[in-house]
């Protein structure tokens, strides 16, 4: 893996300066107009048919949406994401009710779009994003009960960030982009 300093001249600066800190400041606040923002930004994303099957589960601290997340948490995302101003659950509609008629089968790819537009919008407002897995699926599942068809995916922490990103962020060239998927090394 290539450890470049600087990404390649010409990408964009909220692309370059983009990290997924692991420690937020816990008085910065999110308030609704900002996190209207975020979702808006996640509205325009593209989707496959213009379907849109993503939803969010939102909940800032001192809010009952929050506390309902937190519980399932990982240890190793509950010592840096409880200091997140934002948690978001991240979840997708993959069958057509409750059904296991597949809704999209790119509904989880859809997903990520929404989850890339809402990253670069919180980076132009000055807000960090740290997209993570580490949290009890199924509790969180039945704790959120959403309805037949969809799944939870993911969880994003929203906030500002505590310090710089680290001095070396590991990248894969391009070059490996382009071949890693007919790689013998893979």
């Amino acid at each position: 893996m290539s450890h470049p300093q600087e990404p390649s001249s010409g990408i964009h600066s909220l692309l370059a300066g983009r990290f997924s800190p692991y420690r937020f400041d816990p008085t910065t606040v999110v308030d609704d107009h900002a996190l209207g923002l975020l979702l808006e930004a996640a509205r325009w994303a593209p989707s496959a048919g213009n379907s849109q099957p993503w939803g969010f589960f939102t909940g800032r601290p001192g809010e009952s949406e929050h506390d309902r997340i937190l519980p399932h948490l990982a240890p190793s995302s509950a010592r840096w994401a409880t200091d997140a101003s934002l948690l978001v659950v991240a979840l997708t509609r993959r069958h057509v009710g409750d059904t296991q008629l597949l809704y999209s089968e790119f509904a989880d790819y859809d997903l990520g779009q929404a989850i890339a537009h809402m990253t670069v919008q919180g980076q132009a407002m000055g807000l960090a994003l740290h997209q993570f897995r580490a949290f009890d699926l199924e509790g969180l599942a039945k704790e959120l009960d959403p309805n037949p068809g969809w799944a939870i995916v993911s969880m994003v922490a929203v906030g500002k960030a505590v310090g710089e990103a680290p001095e070396h962020r590991a990248r894969h060239s391009v070059a490996r982009l382009r071949s890693a998927p007919w790689s013998l090394m893979e």
